[in-house]
């Protein structure tokens, strides 16, 4: 079939919660994708912070087919070789102290929740604790999950969600003290909020939350789903900040393509919250999967993606600016290291639109943000292409100011 037909069969037979573009993308190399035309896009959207090593590299792929030819999945019953190994390289990265593998950063959240809430009623009993997340944030699609993302348009249609949420808004510390009650049991956020327009936390927002969590003995969740694993020049986006969260949801890049997620507690919040019973997946933390995350891991060290994300962010930075400095319906950049984005003073869509359809692969945080997460491994060649397209997109908007 051609790529036409692929896509109406698609909207035949796939329900429509998405609005796609009209292309069907075949294979990838590097930082390349390839329609079934053979039409090469340049992918800095990385399948929205996920194929942070980039499409195709050998001993990623390598370690997938061996563990394909030995084991693929058993059920938690019992352990496997991939997911002890995982963990250990988890938690080196981390320094958290205990893993519960999960399916997806949805999933991850939920059991946050679910770990936070059982830990607050070993304490007294009461099944009526609250959680403070938010305004603006993004944590998931599933009922914990929304019930925790601080947009009222995603959150309507589906209520009643879960109860005892109330919201704060980021970098306003003060607002989330009146929020704070006796029935607080944690406080929720991303440590960069992604789908929410690429707003960092900052640090005197996090010591104060910790500071606050450690005097009322409420519980720090920092969701980590997209800008963990490298993103912002660090493992993890909170270890710029000095602080530890007491539970850390991390997906996205974990498996870099195989899906799975997880959540990360102290060793305090572990022996105090869920036991074996509370909590389960079948997928989770499967050998698939984990030899994924484990060769993640393994490569995130050898290939030194850190050092090189901090090597070529500036250069990033650089060029976003260039860009703002040229085109005055350009407001601004803001983000951290390979999580960027330019805000408009307009909707994005076209833009985004226009640039695929010039090979480039763009998306947004937000009806007037374009938002930058290429896979970790690119290179100031990759940039200065990106640029090129993308300005050529912006001239032919420039006449429309």
């Amino acid at each position: 079939m051609e790529m036409k037909e692929y896509i109406e069969s698609a909207e035949q037979s796939l329900l429509h919660t998405y609005n796609r573009f009209q292309i069907v993308l075949d294979r990838g190399e590097g930082v390349s994708l390839y329609d079934l035309d053979g039409k090469r896009y340049l992918d800095f959207c990385a399948g929205i912070a996920v194929f942070a090593l980039g499409y195709h590299n050998k001993e990623y792929d390598d370690a997938l087919k061996a563990q394909i030819d030995k084991l693929i999945h058993t059920s938690n019953y019992y352990y496997n070789v991939p997911a002890v190994e995982a963990a250990r390289k988890l938690k080196a990265a981390s320094g958290m102290d205990r893993v519960f593998f999960t399916n997806s950063g949805a999933e991850a959240i939920e059991g946050a929740l679910k770990a936070a809430r059982k830990y607050a009623y070993l304490k007294d009993g009461r099944t009526d604790h609250e959680i403070i997340a938010m305004e603006h944030s993004f944590h998931g699609r599933t009922m914990g999950a929304l019930a925790v993302t601080g947009n009222p348009h995603y959150r309507e249609a589906f209520e009643p969600l879960i109860g005892n949420i109330r919201f704060a808004k980021l970098n306003d510390f003060e607002s989330v003290l009146a929020q704070v009650t006796d029935k607080t049991c944690a406080i929720l956020l991303e440590t960069i909020q992604g789908e929410g327009g690429i707003h960092p936390a900052t640090r005197d927002f996090l010591t104060k939350l910790r500071a606050l969590c450690d005097e009322r003995d409420i519980l720090l969740i920092l969701d980590e789903i997209q800008c963990g694993m490298g993103r912002t020049g660090e493992m993890f986006a909170w270890q710029r900040y000095g602080i530890r969260p007491d539970i850390m949801a991390c997906a996205k890049a974990l498996g870099c393509g195989v899906p799975i997620g997880a959540f990360l507690l102290t060793e305090h919040v572990a022996s105090h919250s869920l036991a074996a019973g509370d909590h389960g997946t079948t997928y989770g933390g499967n050998p698939l999967a984990c030899a994924a995350a484990s060769k993640v891991l393994d490569l995130f060290e050898s290939c030194h993606i850190i050092e090189h994300v901090r090597l070529i962010a500036p250069y990033l930075e650089q060029r976003l600016d260039e860009l703002v400095e040229r085109f005055d319906f350009i407001k601004t950049r803001r983000g951290v290291g390979l999580l960027q984005g330019l805000v408009f003073d307009r909707p994005v869509a076209p833009i985004i639109n226009h640039a695929v359809e010039n090979g480039l692969l763009l998306i947004n945080a937000g009806a007037d943000v374009i938002r930058f997460v290429p896979p970790l491994v690119i290179t100031k060649e990759h940039v200065d292409e990106m640029i090129s397209i993308l300005a050529r997109c912006l001239e032919e908007e420039a006449p429309h100011k």
